[in-house]
């Protein structure tokens, strides 16, 4: 019971000092700030996170096609955003199991293919967060020289797990454990090493990151700032870095502390800096949940007893399979 408790409040208590603290700090300069928004770059931001979805929905009906499991685009965009919903409630991406009984309920999808598929969506995410850091870190001004070890550490992390998979094939074994294993390495090489699956899934990965950036510049524009191209890269790349490690729901928190400091540093008022950081994440995290608000209703009332028993048995280290 108090782990359960502690497992949520303590992160979100967390998440709530880093916000509440970069508020307070800038208090007096709020009122001025709102009062200069262009608003219509607002439903821009709001447009352009939604198309981000979709294509991030058919990014993830590609992967699971690659594994021979045909579902529509409205499902495999319905369970990312279903399971991102979740995220942002309960830390540790509890949501992402979700994910993977929505298929299994929806298709009679394994759940090794459920696993399998969202390591390969994990890895081509943050390979390609990495890769427009590096191209954008020599054209930010400011920069801390450590973001540079961090990058390269992050990229080389990716290439030796790619290096890994290619040798993964030779292992045998006849342990039972050891073979789903390896079963499930088959299925994330067989997604993703392909010269198809590389351009395709490489390339659609850049465009859904590029709309992320693009909503954040539709922000930066509704508060009439101005900032290079290169320091709005980096700046969503330094949040979504700290996004892989669920420290908080939904990075909440850390997500908005290093994207203001990146644009603080590249000269950026503070407050607007603050604004524009904590907006630009409430809008994609608002605009997440009425797509899993929708997405839930049209799956039907099953998903959310589904959704409490795979939180209750991830917080209480049970070992139920499924519902």
């Amino acid at each position: 019971m108090y782990r359960k408790i502690a497992a949520i409040v303590l992160p979100t208590l967390f998440a709530a000092i880093i916000l509440g603290w970069m508020l307070f700090s800038i208090w007096g300069q709020l009122l001025e700030a709102f009062a200069h928004i262009v608003p219509q770059y607002l439903a821009l931001a709001v447009i352009i996170c939604s198309a981000g979805w979709v294509i991030r929905g058919w990014r993830y009906q590609t992967i699971l096609v690659s594994m021979d499991n045909k579902v529509s685009l409205r499902t495999s965009t319905g369970c990312i955003l279903v399971s991102q919903t979740v995220n942002l409630v309960v830390p540790f991406r509890i949501g992402d199991f979700v994910r993977i009984f929505i298929l299994n309920h929806e298709y009679d999808t394994r759940y090794s293919d459920g696993v399998s598929s969202i390591v390969v969506e994990r890895v081509f995410d943050v390979a390609t967060v990495a890769l427009l850091g590096l191209a954008a870190l020599p054209f930010v001004i400011g920069a801390d020289p450590s973001y540079f070890t961090v990058i390269v550490a992050v990229l080389g992390l990716c290439a030796a797990f790619f290096v890994f998979l290619l040798f993964a094939g030779r292992f045998r074994s006849e342990n039972k454990y050891i073979r789903i294993i390896l079963s499930m390495l088959h299925e994330i090489r067989r997604a993703s090493l392909s010269f198809r699956s590389v351009i395709v899934l490489g390339c659609s990965s850049v465009v859904i990151w590029l709309f992320d950036i693009f909503a954040c510049i539709s922000v930066v524009m509704m508060f009439k700032q101005e900032v290079s191209f290169a320091t709005v890269v980096f700046a969503i790349v330094v949040g979504n870095l700290i996004k892989a490690v669920p420290i908080t729901p939904g990075g909440l928190g850390t997500y908005e502390f290093l994207v203001a400091r990146t644009f603080a540093l590249a000269g950026m008022q503070e407050p607007y800096a603050n604004l524009i950081a904590i907006i630009d994440h409430l809008i994609k995290n608002l605009v997440t949940l009425a797509g899993g608000i929708i997405s839930m209703y049209f799956f039907g009332d099953w998903v959310m007893p589904t959704i409490k028993k795979v939180f209750r048995t991830r917080l209480d280290g049970g070992t139920d399979s499924g519902p």
